[in-house]
Order: C-alpha cells, then structure tokens, then sequence
C-alpha cells in the first residue's frame, strides 16, 4: 500500500541503519586490534539497546533523549526546506483565501473522523466515561452536521484526542529516543509504532483506497490546514529551533499522557517559552508536532 506513513518510517530507517553502521565501522577501527569483532560489535550493540530503552523527556540530558540528533538534525534541514520553500506558502494562500467558516467547518470534519478510534482508545486506557461523550460527539456532529460543525462542544461534550502511541505511554511503555522523519516531523520510538497502528484505522484508508487522487488530494490539504493552524504563533521559536521543537513536542506528549492518567501538572514548564514574539518562521516538523502523526 502507498502511504506517506510507510515511506517516511522506511526513509528513516535506512538511513539510520546506515547511520549505526558508520558508527560500528568506525569504533571497531579506532579500537585495539586486540579486542575481538564479536565483543566489540557486542558491546554497540548493548549501547544502541540501552538508548532505545529511554523514556525520553525535555528535562533530560541531550545525549540521553536524543542520540540520534546528528541524523535527526539533517532529516530537520531537509523538513524546514520542504516547509519554507512549499508548503508555508501554500498555507498563507489557504489562509488568505479561504474564509475561516470554510475552514473551520474542515477542521470539525476531520476531526469528526477520527471520533471512533478517539473511543477505541479510551476504552483500552480504561477510562468509559471519556469514551461515551467521545462517542456522544460523534454522533451528535454526524447527525445534526455531517460533522462539519460542532454543536457536541456546546453540550458539554469537548474534543479529545487520541493517539495508540499515547495508549502505549498510559501503560507505561518507554518512548525510546527522540525521531525526526521525513515529511513527519517529530516522533519517538513509541511515537512511530503508534503512529503505524493509527494510520490503518482512517476510514479514509478504506473509503478511498482505489481513489489514489482522491486520497491524495486528502492528504494535500490536511497537511495544508495543520500548517495553517500554526502560522500566527510560529514567530515564538528563536535560537536552536530544532532544539525547541524537540523539547516542546517530548514535553507535550508527557504531558498528555499524565493528564489522562491524572498526574499532570498544573503548567507546561514550557510555557514561558512562548512569551517573547519572534519574527522568525517554524518549519513544517514543527507541531505537525502532532498533526502530522495524526493526518498522514
């Protein structure tokens, strides 16, 4: 099956195996030819298992929740360029363009969308009463609106939601190390195992399979209206910007798993981040931070 989901995975783990292997080949060249292969591949080998063992966090160490960051940095060059040179002004066109009604209501579709598996989650994270006003939306939008408007919020009924790598971190599986993927953005080790089990679960996945325009005509303009999403609060990354996208994206999954299991604390230690305004702009990785796992 042709989906962005599966290139982006399999880009990055070519070049990671790739990236891994340099690093064996050089260790066993600058080490004693007196330590045996075995025992030297070994002991990388333990190394590499070590580093996927993490639950990274923003308030670790670099090398700790990030070791990969030498590839992730280019995959984060190659995003941005895509970003400034493509999809951003494509996104201030939308903008510009289209009324916010006509994209609103988008939105709300979408969203609407993915309802269903919002519920399927919630009900393996053991929470029921979540899941039947997740499924009280759903129904409620697709009656009165086809989901296009979200008369549900007006009841009471709010939006959460859900990913499986998000499940996976409620039951305490470790995130591994900190992933940036081609097209994606940022991601974990968790993230992308979730992110391979979320993309079979679209219904547009099924409903469009034998519709490649059609799908990818979808995929297009999701990716064109998260991006939107972002272009007035973008100009808050100064400095190391792929550093500030990393820490916000790991800080931000924390935070929504300990909120669901009702650990969270009152602030994101973040936030103060946001305070200062910047003229610069964010790349596409950014806070398809989330989005990008979600729509692709």
């Amino acid at each position: 099956m042709h989906r962005s989901i599966y290139l982006s995975i399999c880009l990055f783990s070519l070049v990671s195996s790739v990236h891994v292997f340099a690093e064996v080949n050089t260790y066993v060249e600058n080490e004693s030819v007196k330590t045996p292969l075995r025992t030297k591949i070994a002991a990388k080998a333990q190394q590499l298992q070590t580093q996927l063992k993490v639950d990274a966090s923003a308030a670790q160490a670099e090398e700790v929740k990030d070791p990969f960051q030498p590839l992730n940095r280019k995959i984060y060059q190659f995003n941005d360029a895509i970003d400034r040179t493509v999809v951003r002004p494509i996104a201030v066109q939308y903008v510009e363009k289209v009324p916010q009604d006509v994209r609103g209501s988008y939105t709300n579709f979408r969203n609407n969308l993915g309802e269903p598996w919002n519920v399927v989650n919630q009900l393996i994270q053991g929470r029921p009463t979540r899941a039947a006003k997740s499924l009280g939306r759903f129904t409620i939008n697709t009656l009165t609106t086809l989901g296009l408007a979200d008369p549900a919020r007006r009841l009471g009924l709010s939006h959460e939601d859900e990913r499986f790598g998000t499940t996976l971190g409620y039951y305490g599986v470790a995130s591994g190390p900190y992933i940036m993927l081609p097209f994606l953005g940022p991601s974990s080790v968790r993230g992308v195992i979730g992110t391979a089990v979320d993309s079979q679960t679209r219904p547009q996945k099924y409903l469009l399979e034998d519709e490649d325009g059609l799908y990818w005509t979808d995929q297009f303009w999701r990716a064109i209206d998260n991006r939107s999403e972002i272009l007035d609060v973008e100009g808050v990354l100064t400095g190391d910007r792929y550093a500030q996208i990393r820490d916000i994206y790991l800080q931000r999954t924390n935070y929504a798993i300990a909120e669901k299991k009702g650990t969270e604390q009152d602030t994101l230690f973040l936030e103060d981040d946001f305070e200062e305004d910047s003229s610069e702009d964010i790349p596409f990785d950014e806070n398809n931070i989330e989005s990008s796992e979600e729509d692709l």
